[in-house]
């Protein structure tokens, strides 16, 4: 056929000839329009459904609605309106008669972008994996900082989950601390994995009803801090959300709103298994990254967590059959003497420190710890060494460990990190109660440890970009733990670029079906490699994450096909194959 261009519109067919067939595909300036002719009226749509890209010319008309055989999907023929969200809106071409041709105006839709935040919003709130990925690939492609994006699922998440903060908002932050780090085709992958588990863990919550600060002028935050501590400690939600989100209306700084949080999340023992303290910091990361001025709305969503979770304190583990509460609160009595001796910066006993967390009994590790502090250690310092004392406790994992294990050992980990991470922000007294709570949970784990697995040796004469290479089909294979400590010892032993093994590390991750305490490790091992760069030590937290990630995979992939489905459908790739 030939095309004769009138201003945005181009002739696609004769119209007597389209009334006799009462439809027919054309091509047309790179789109394959599907014309139908209906009653009086003609209609042209792209031939491709919106959903996974069905011919529409092989559907079936009836009463104005065009439904798609492939998943049955449905269209309004007059506006391309979808009635099944699952799908999307179809695209339509308005149409023109010039006596017997049929005229398609072929303009580029107005504001892709915008059509794909609602649909990124579509998704989240029904909970669509395949509808958030196709957003998440577009908007990713108009805005390749990600931090757009990033804010479309921190406000959905913090306004949706009744609940407040919890499993699908960190796994979003973590992905957009990796998200930089990761091979430019994966990074949408990341934010999907993200974005899909916020959608997951708000389905069927009821929505938060943020509610109001204090009338009137805000008391001042040293006030407020104490009523929110003494409302985390009676489990009064309300009164501690409406202390808190006064502080940030009435001015709060945010280092006065994190040691805020972090002293109370450390008022109590190693809340939730450590999973408490790491939500605060990964919601003031995730401020970091989004603006501070959503802190109303986000901090607001972590009271529910800080009041209604577990304390260890009432935990048997931390009671018998020794008390290490009763050990914490006597080193706690201590610390602000420690606390109060000067700091040159020559502490140096940070090795002998992490053997005693390691090896030590509860007593001898409170007593190390106040020592480091008296002998000069700053408050990183101490909490590196402890993080770094975690991470081996995952590094030396043995597999013959019940496989729930892992995750205790992560938790330490984490816990650590995120004290670390807190105290970097802001070296609050109160906080470096979480050291001890760290240390005293990487004593808890030393069984973990037994028999301890050796820590790998590079190979030498190793080729590191074949190591780089074998990594996927070696995690093609289950429980390949010691072989993956292995291969990132020897890619880093023998000059890797650590960058391109974080990297790696993170598209293996996204390959596989989402598993939070996955997730949390990679990520956590990546921060803490960089932190260690420069020293003996800064390659083993990442073969600590090659072991966590090798003894969580291979998994289905069942998410991995729905973002590529996705991927596929967004560079225009034909997913359904005619047959001969």
């Amino acid at each position: 056929m030939t095309v004769v261009a009138s201003d945005r519109r181009v002739r696609a067919a004769s119209l007597a000839e389209l009334r006799v067939a009462g439809r027919q595909v054309v091509h047309l300036d790179g789109h394959v329009v599907c014309l139908f002719a209906e009653g009086e009226e003609v209609y042209a749509v792209d031939n491709r459904c919106p959903h996974m890209g069905f011919p529409l010319h092989r559907g079936t008309v009836c009463d104005g609605i065009l439904t798609c055989h492939w998943h049955h999907a449905r269209f309004d023929l007059a506006t391309g309106g979808t009635f099944d969200q699952f799908a999307d809106e179809l695209r339509r071409f308005p149409v023109s008669l010039d006596g017997d041709d049929v005229l398609v105006d072929l303009s580029p839709p107005r504001d892709p972008a915008a059509h794909q935040r609602k649909r990124l919003r579509d998704g989240l709130e029904r909970d669509i994996p395949l509808v958030v990925a196709k957003a998440a690939i577009a908007l990713l492609e108009a805005d390749p900082t990600g931090v757009g994006l990033f804010r479309e699922g921190l406000d959905f998440g913090v306004a949706r989950r009744g609940g407040g903060w919890f499993r699908g908002l960190t796994t979003l932050t973590c992905f957009a601390n990796l998200a930089p780090r990761l091979e430019t085709p994966e990074r949408a992958a990341a934010f999907y994995h993200g974005l899909a588990d916020v959608a997951s863990d708000s389905a069927g919550d009821a929505p938060r009803f943020p509610l109001e600060p204090l009338p009137g002028g805000a008391p001042d935050p040293a006030r407020l801090a104490a009523w929110f501590r003494n409302f985390i400690d009676v489990r009064d939600a309300e009164g501690a959300e409406r202390a808190l989100v006064s502080a940030v209306r009435g001015g709060a700084s945010p280092q006065q709103l994190a040691d805020m949080l972090f002293a109370a999340a450390t008022d109590h023992r190693y809340l939730d298994g450590g999973h408490t303290l790491d939500f605060v910091n990964k919601a003031l990361e995730a401020l970091d990254s989004a603006g501070w001025e959503r802190a109303e709305a986000v901090l607001g969503s972590l009271p529910a967590q800080l009041a209604g979770a577990e304390r260890m304190e009432e935990s048997n583990a931390w009671r018998n059959p020794v008390d290490l509460v009763r050990v914490l609160e006597s080193a706690f009595a201590e610390l602000p003497d420690a606390l109060g001796r000067s700091r040159d910066g020559s502490w140096s006993g940070r090795d002998a420190l992490v053997e005693t967390v390691l090896e030590g009994e509860a007593d001898a590790i409170a007593g190390a710890l106040l020592g480091a502090l008296r002998e000069g250690a700053s408050e990183v310092e101490l909490a590196s060494a402890v993080t770094y004392a975690a991470a081996i406790r995952i590094a030396r994992f043995p597999t013959s460990n019940e496989f729930g294990d892992w995750d205790t050992a992560l938790h330490t980990f984490t816990f650590a990190n995120a004290v670390e991470q807190g105290l970097r922000r802001s070296p609050s007294p109160d906080l470096v109660r979480g050291v001890f709570d760290a240390a005293m949970s990487v004593h808890l784990d030393r069984f973990l440890n037994v028999p301890a697995r050796r820590l790998p040796t590079p190979e030498p004469g190793a080729d590191p970009e074949a190591l780089l290479a074998e990594l996927p089909s070696l995690l093609d294979r289950q429980q390949q733990v010691d072989e993956a400590r292995q291969l990132a010892a020897s890619f880093l032993g023998t000059g890797g670029d650590p960058t391109r093994l974080v990297a790696a590390l993170g598209a293996a991750l996204v390959r596989e079906d989402r598993n939070f305490h996955t997730i949390q490790c990679v990520e956590t091992a990546a921060r803490q490699h960089e932190l260690l760069t420069g020293t003996p030590e800064a390659a083993l937290p990442l073969m600590a994450a090659a072991g966590y990630l090798a003894a969580h995979a291979t998994t289905n992939r069942s998410q991995r096909q729905t973002f590529e489905i996705a991927r596929r459908l967004h560079r225009g790739e034909q997913l359904y194959e005619e047959v001969d």
